[in-house]
């Protein structure tokens, strides 16, 4: 009575905007760290918004979500590197102020759960199924082990994961079917619970036996045109329904 079809053996969570409210942590810190670099060296450009961030940042890899708002404004700029200054018009120091600003919120104040979904990743994990957190971030062992479910969690297949094995972020499948295989089980026997338009795109992309859109901003439309098979507000509302 989890609204899963019978084939499913294994589930495969994203962590911000499903099982942790952090990602209105994340859109802040993108909105701070894009507004000061469009008012410092675009000036007369519009200010980073919910939309862009919807359409260019959600789900992905830092770096990508860099990439992917700037050409959204035909901007291009070298990739740089470590050694790059704080402010530097490069795409690693963006990226790098970014997470500075997450991991200073996250100090500050912790990680918020949405408990009807971890009630549901609980009553998963009773049922017997395999599980998995799939995330873009670099900070998910973190995340999950400040927001109390380390224990139900099986596998963590995160950007620190993804850099190391080079698997492609989303909406490429490359991280969800990682973390498939990692929990023994192929994308036909997998389920994936996404937030964003490209993690549901990744699911679609990938074959999985079932997509569930979560839509925590109003777009439950183009969830459903990104690929998800069933789109809820909270996971809570799949138990007890059949899918």
């Amino acid at each position: 009575m989890l609204g899963l079809p019978d084939p499913i053996r294994a589930c495969l969570f994203d962590l911000d905007g499903v099982l942790t409210r952090t990602a209105t942590v994340h859109f802040a810190a993108w909105k701070r760290t894009f507004d000061e670099y469009l008012s410092q060296h675009e000036p007369g450009q519009p200010e980073f918004s919910q939309v862009d961030y919807n359409r260019y940042v959600d789900g992905k890899h830092r770096a990508d979500g860099v990439r992917g708002f700037l050409a959204s404004r035909g901007i291009v700029l070298p990739e740089g590197g470590d050694d790059d200054p704080p402010h530097a018009a490069t795409v690693h120091a963006i990226a790098t102020r970014k997470n500075e600003m997450v991991l200073a919120e996250l100090d500050e104040h912790g990680v918020e759960v949405y408990p009807g979904s971890v009630a549901y990743l609980r009553a998963v994990k009773d049922a017997g199924f395999a599980t998995a957190v799939v995330t873009a971030s670099a900070n998910g062992e973190k995340v999950i082990a400040a927001a109390g479910f380390a224990d139900l969690i099986d596998v963590r297949i995160d950007g620190v994961v993804a850099g190391r094995d080079g698997l492609r972020g989303k909406p490429e499948p490359d991280t969800f079917v990682a973390g498939a295989r990692a929990l023994g089980y192929e994308p036909a026997q997998a389920v994936v619970y996404e937030d964003a338009i490209s993690g549901v795109a990744a699911g679609r992309a990938g074959n999985f036996g079932f997509v569930v859109g979560v839509d925590r901003v109003g777009q439950a439309e183009a969830l459903k045109a990104a690929g998800a098979d069933v789109v809820v507000q909270d996971l809570h509302e799949l138990m007890g329904e059949q899918a």
